[in-house]
């Protein structure tokens, strides 16, 4: 038994992979979602709305399957239509451009909230004074929109870590495909989840411990600047 259990720990370092590739690209796309739904222009607008609403309206599962299996559908006749060879989607890949599209949507919300926090008149002063857009966007909003996001980012990136448990089905050997491999060849169905469920616990635990200190950090810098 101990022996599957260390290939269940194993897996840790492949589900905190998937965690941080696909929080960065859900930060990403939370920015440019955010800066389309504050955006004057039409379309722009219209089409980061869209994007929030329908992927959080839509259940995880239902996306990981649907962007998966549909795109390597769609891809395959496109390579029959193009006369090229087949190409196979990395599962791990698919896993983590799945759950960053998703949670994107989300951060597209909390990243929303943090630059409607900061006073207007902050950013016309700096355009005022030269500042190009970039450097309002990198000096001004960005270094006061921190604090403000925190909350909800910690929030996002707690289920988001609980989240990647999705890809194993798509076969990513994760945490959670090596625990269903060792709950097979060993029956201990409790002993290998209860494994699972304190490694998630310990991941989360640690997140929130060093979440918080960052908040703290950003208040104190707050109170002092006060």
């Amino acid at each position: 038994m101990n022996n599957y259990l260390n290939h269940v720990i194993a897996g840790v370092g492949v589900t905190l992979w998937i965690a941080l590739c696909s929080l960065l690209l859900a930060m990403l796309l939370g920015l440019a979602g955010a800066a389309g739904k504050l955006s004057s222009h039409k379309l722009l607008h219209v089409l980061a709305g869209i994007y929030s609403t329908l992927v959080r309206g839509v259940p995880e599962l239902v996306w990981m399957l649907f962007l998966f299996f549909g795109a390597q559908i769609w891809l395959n006749r496109l390579c029959v239509w193009l006369e090229v060879e087949p190409v196979d989607i990395d599962p791990m890949m698919a896993g983590i451009v799945t759950i960053g599209f998703i949670f994107g949507a989300y951060m597209t919300e909390t990243f929303r909230g943090a630059i409607l926090a900061i006073p207007a008149g902050q950013k016309e002063a700096a355009q005022s004074l030269g500042m190009s857009s970039l450097q309002v966007f990198r000096r001004i909003i960005v270094p006061q929109m921190i604090p403000h996001a925190l909350p909800s980012f910690s929030n996002n990136w707690m289920v988001l870590v609980k989240s990647t448990a999705l890809v194993s089905v798509l076969g990513v050997s994760d945490l959670m495909h090596r625990a269903a491999l060792a709950k097979s060849a060993t029956g201990n169905a409790f002993g290998v989840y209860l494994t699972v469920s304190l490694v998630y616990l310990f991941i989360t635990s640690a997140s929130v411990w060093g979440l918080r200190r960052v908040e703290q950090r950003f208040s104190r810098g707050k109170r002092e600047a006060a």
